[in-house]
């Protein structure tokens, strides 16, 4: 779960200790993959989720910086 990982130490200063979680719950809920399954393929949807679900607890701007850092780890 090597990109997995890096997504969640991407997440941490955006979402603290709740990044984990946050994550998972994006992939599983809107990527229907599981976190060990995670590719570069699924990076371009994860970031449009990171944005639209980040959004809605950090400023918007925070959210889109989040989401563009997301997009840009495409091996």
């Amino acid at each position: 779960m090597p990109l997995y990982n890096d997504v969640i130490e991407l997440a941490r200063p955006y979402l603290g200790p709740a990044a984990e979680k946050f994550v998972a719950r994006q992939i599983s809920s809107h990527l229907d993959v599981a976190a060990d399954q995670l590719g570069s393929q699924h990076l371009e949807e994860l970031s449009k989720w990171c944005f639209n679900s980040g959004k809605l607890v950090m400023p918007e701007a925070k959210a889109q910086e989040f989401s563009q850092k997301v997009k840009s780890m495409k091996r």
